[in-house]
């Protein structure tokens, strides 16, 4: 069984990343509304890859014959001031995923729970990989801008990486 600080930290970050999951379906809404409609399928896409994440920690809380203590989550806070802003949100949301993570490994270093940071290894990886894609379509959408014709390359883009 893992302790009872591990276990109060896990079940954190089962909440945060099921309101990553809410976030994001926010996100994929307004991309909907105004046409996007690739961006909002990478958006879904990603809202459900955070739900999944959470569910895998949840999932390792049981396999120790821990508890899962759901938690309310809160309600996404997003506005909408162009595509770019939409990224750029997302990007600022994955680095505060990834502080998250390193201190749960933080944590589990402290406490020597080898089981419990070789479990959270995988999600500092993906993290760097997810804070990455973001970083890089950012990168491209101020080259670009929000030009028609490269909003409507990257939108048909991520809808095309959601398809393959």
């Amino acid at each position: 069984m893992i302790s009872n600080n591990i276990n109060e930290i896990l079940n954190e970050q089962i909440n945060k990343e099921f309101h990553s999951g809410y976030l994001y379906l926010s996100m994929y809404a307004k991309m909907k509304e105004i046409g996007l409609s690739g961006i909002a399928a990478w958006l879904k896409n990603h809202a459900k890859e955070e739900v999944e994440h959470g569910l895998k920690i949840f999932d390792y809380l049981i396999d120790c014959n821990s508890f899962v203590t759901l938690k309310q989550i809160k309600m996404p806070e997003f506005e909408y001031e162009g595509v770019i802003s939409v990224f750029q949100n997302i990007y600022e949301h994955e680095q505060c995923i990834t502080r998250a993570i390193m201190n749960v490994a933080k944590i589990a270093e402290d406490e020597c729970d080898r089981t419990t940071l070789n479990f959270i290894d995988w999600f500092i990886e993906e993290q760097i990989e997810e804070e990455e894609i973001v970083k890089n379509i950012i990168k491209r959408l101020e080259i670009f801008g929000e030009d028609k014709v490269a909003l409507f390359l990257i939108d048909r883009e991520l809808g095309d990486s959601v398809k393959n």
